[in-house]
């Protein structure tokens, strides 16, 4: 994903960087009643206009993002502390159900390495499809089990409600990872307001050092809140990545 990012985030910087080399090409191509003050205030109202259109729609999809990398966290979160409760709850209800446990350590790993297949969580599992019907199976045995004792009924009604709440999450994933924060097309309107504003920069100043490098600076910021949104739009990839090793820890205790 940091690779698609830096594509697009480069390819943002160009674009705002050639308005800008433009507009100053331009300001020097037109005739200069064409750039009379009344035109520069026309200029100027429509510059601001389409600047809070940009920096509003930056900031709500950078917000909307990151509540949704936070959203993707605690659910992962959750997500762990259901399977460790599932297993304990399998573990607690006796040695009928080490057959479950290592069934469900199988489909965990599997999970997990679909995850982060560049990360060590032991011998390649099953992934997809695979994962989905080892789940389900799962299910059948522990509705399967027959209960001795108050208590054992207890652990097999706690595992089916952790089973479930595993299950759900783990669509949660599924969805998440096939979605996207920014559309192609709000990042090409984007790309386009961005780029006719720096047109207007280049077209109101005069060539000079200290403007270049102002609008370079000011290119790398819009380019950087670019590959924000999408560095926060896969959270288990890129830069900013949720982090794996909750994940390792838990697989581990199910080893126990």
């Amino acid at each position: 994903m940091t690779a698609v990012s830096l594509v697009v985030t480069v390819i943002v910087f160009v674009c705002l960087m050639a308005g800008a080399v433009g507009g100053m090409w331009l300001r020097v191509a037109l005739p200069q009643h064409h750039l009379g003050s009344d035109s520069t205030d026309v200029i100027k109202l429509a510059t601001g206009l389409m600047g809070t259109l940009a920096a509003l729609v930056l900031s709500l999809l950078i917000s909307s993002a990151n509540s949704t990398h936070n959203a993707v966290e605690s659910e992962y979160q959750q997500g762990l502390a259901d399977i460790v409760r599932l297993n304990g709850n399998l573990a607690d209800y006796g040695k009928e159900t080490d057959e479950i446990r290592a069934q469900l350590r199988h489909a965990v790993a599997g999970s997990f390495q679909a995850i982060w297949p560049s990360e060590d969580f032991g011998p390649p599992e099953p992934a997809g499809a695979a994962i989905e019907k080892a789940i389900r199976e799962i299910e059948k045995q522990i509705l399967a089990l027959a209960p001795e004792s108050r208590a054992q009924t207890w652990f097999q009604t706690r595992a089916l409600a952790n089973l479930a709440t595993v299950a759900q999450i783990r669509w949660v994933f599924v969805g998440q990872m096939r979605s996207h924060a920014l559309p192609t097309l709000v990042l090409v309107v984007l790309i386009l307001w961005t780029t006719a504003i720096f047109v207007s920069f280049g077209l109101l100043t005069k060539r000079n050092p200290t403007v270049f490098v102002s609008l370079t600076i000011a290119a790398a910021a819009v380019a950087g809140a670019i590959f924000l949104i999408l560095e926060l739009d896969n959270p288990f990839r890129g830069l900013i990545q949720i982090s794996s090793a909750p994940a390792h820890m838990a697989l581990a205790l199910l080893g126990q």
